[in-house]
């Protein structure tokens, strides 16, 4: 025990490490829609560039880590890390959206690498009896990252954001008094100032525009230079060797064989692709739809997105808890149900309005944050189940989870769209309530998986 406990340490300080890349990110979907006047789907790509990341490098770095091994992977992952964080600076400077892109996409590549490594290193870390239960606490402490990434969306960048929507605000009452004088500022503005500024003074829209672009950027300058620090402790850290078995010079086709011949692992892929989707749309849009439905400033409504992550938090534990108890493909159906119950909640039920500053009654707005709680065990232990007694094969048939992480970028941009085009259902819900029918039926997905996992298994109790 003593000689996997600091290695355990150092693996899992990683797991908070990409938990604030990934928080601090969801965010930038409606940061990026207000600054340069983009439509949902649109300001989406935000999350396909950084989701898309993990789709690409993940079996590229499955690959790498069986030819070399998992400290190196790290590295790699660390590196790419790092020069993703530092190309905000050029990206903001040009102010240029596909620089931004970029940017996520080069940052994913790296959290890709990590994730890969850190995964299945923590799995074969120890006693194989416990290694869905250690996968689980490690993980536990990734939300802890996104709290902290949350917290410097909400109160670094946001805030600072609409301090300069009142800013365009005062250049466009000297530029058309009447102009600004249409605008309701009880509610949500940015966009309806900044749209009126571009049409009569189009440099000082871009000069606060490069303000909005700055206040992104510098959290993720920051955030490289501790990046760069985590890159040298593990380049002098003594990790342990755990032995890879099998060819090392393995082609893909022979990769994509090993993944395509075990039924459990399939379905387990097919299903993290549905449950990453659901945990990055309900964490997208949670902003929209408080500002859609209830007219809430972006920065008090991240508040709810915090409320959100500290019971995903508490969850974790509590269920990794439970996992002592029951099996993991119980906790994982019982929770499955519950999330689709919640989401029917965020749908239908009636809100609020948040006004002058003051709380309401936002009971679908609530649902939409008890979601979290529900969605706490569902990555580590789909991942678990997905790799149980497959050994060294782990480091390639984790590179299939990871892939699935792929979910994250197509989906909330298939969300967007339905925000966007909601005329196409009707108009007897919201756009924003509409979309939330695409995280129902991630949920649907979710239980069938866990239903079909406690068949498969034997014995077919649910207790452990």
């Amino acid at each position: 025990m003593k000689n996997i406990l600091l290695p355990f340490i150092l693996i899992t300080s990683l797991f908070a490490l990409w938990g604030f890349a990934n928080d601090i990110t969801n965010p930038m979907v409606a940061a990026f829609k207000n600054i340069l006047l983009i439509d949902n789907a649109e300001s989406a790509l935000v999350q396909m560039a950084f989701y898309g990341g993990y789709c690409i490098m993940a079996i590229p770095a499955a690959l790498f880590i069986r030819r070399f091994n998992y400290k190196n992977g790290i590295l790699i992952g660390l590196a790419l890390y790092a020069i993703g964080c530092l190309l905000f600076i050029p990206a903001g400077n040009a102010l240029s959206f596909g620089a931004f892109l970029v940017a996520y996409f080069v940052m994913t590549c790296g959290l890709s690498f990590l994730e890969t490594t850190s995964n299945p290193y923590i799995l074969a870390l120890g006693d194989k009896e416990n290694a869905t239960r250690r996968l689980n606490l490690a993980q536990a402490f990734n939300p802890l990252g996104s709290i902290m990434g949350m917290f410097v969306a909400s109160q670094v960048i946001l805030t600072k954001i609409e301090a300069n929507d009142y800013n365009a605000l005062s250049v466009l009452e000297n530029k058309n008094a009447e102009a600004a004088a249409a605008i309701d500022t009880t509610k949500p503005f940015a966009e309806e100032v900044r749209a009126a500024l571009q049409q009569v003074d189009v440099q000082s829209l871009v000069e606060i525009r490069k303000a909005d672009l700055d206040i992104i950027s510098g959290p993720y300058l920051i955030l490289g230079i501790v990046v760069i620090a985590f890159f040298l402790l593990f380049l002098f850290a003594r990790l342990p060797k755990i032995a890879a078995n099998g060819d090392k010079s393995l082609s893909l086709g022979e990769t994509f064989g090993l993944l395509f011949k075990n039924k459990r692992y399939l379905r387990a892929v097919v299903t993290q692709v549905f449950y990453v989707g659901v945990q990055i749309m309900v964490w997208t849009f949670i902003i929209q739809y408080a500002g859609s439905e209830l007219g809430m400033p972006k920065s008090v409504a991240q508040k709810f997105n915090i409320a959100a992550m500290a019971m995903f938090v508490v969850s974790r534990f509590i269920c990794t808890f439970l996992l002592k108890f029951f099996k993991p493909s119980a906790l994982l159906t019982i929770l499955g149900i519950s999330g689709a119950i919640l989401t029917l909640g965020a749908i239908f039920l009636p809100n609020a309005q948040y006004v002058d500053g003051q709380y309401g009654a936002y009971w679908g707005l609530y649902c939409l944050v008890l979601i979290s709680a529900c969605m706490s065990l569902m990555f580590p232990t789909i991942y678990g189940i997905a790799l149980k007694d497959m050994g060294d094969e782990a480091k390639l048939a984790s590179s299939g989870l990871i892939l699935a992480i792929g979910g994250g970028s197509i989906m909330p941009y298939l969300q967007g769209k339905i925000i966007d085009n909601a005329h196409w259902f009707g108009e007897t819900l919201s756009s924003v309530r509409l979309s939330f029918f695409l995280p129902l039926l991630c949920f649907v997905v979710i239980v069938l998986f866990g239903f079909w996992v406690k068949r498969a298994d034997k014995p077919k109790s649910y207790i452990q």
